[in-house]
């Protein structure tokens, strides 16, 4: 099986910053192309945040573009979100995903994290 655990959401002030952490672990996992975060707020859709992909090549939404920043550890199988200037709208469960290529299989697949809450408030 392979999970996607998250860690590092919280309660901060806005202005503040929170660095989330996402970690990939299970059997047989070949190789991670994208890996990304989401985020949702209540009443809303599910939106991206932002992504990276295993040459590091990145996008982010608008709304987070010069605050956040994404980044992996390859070797750790782990994506990071620095998140800086939040503001309250930032406000949200924040969930990872990747795309996992299985060893054995081949086949890829898209997981899911359970998701972290992130709320911004003074």
């Amino acid at each position: 099986q392979v999970q996607l655990v998250e860690s590092g959401g919280g309660l901060v002030q806005p202005g503040g910053s929170l660095r989330l952490s996402c970690a990939a672990s299970g059997s047989n996992i070949g190789s991670i192309n994208v890996m990304g975060w989401y985020r949702q707020a209540p009443g809303k859709q599910r939106e991206l945040v932002a992504r990276i992909t295993s040459g590091d090549s990145t996008n982010y939404a608008d709304s987070v573009k010069g605050r956040f920043t994404i980044s992996r550890d390859n070797a750790r199988n782990t994506a990071f979100l620095q998140m800086n200037s939040l503001k309250p709208e930032d406000t949200a469960v924040y969930y990872c995903n990747a795309d996992i290529r299985r060893l054995v299989t081949g086949l890829t697949r898209t997981y899911w994290g359970q998701g972290t809450q992130v709320t911004v408030s003074s």
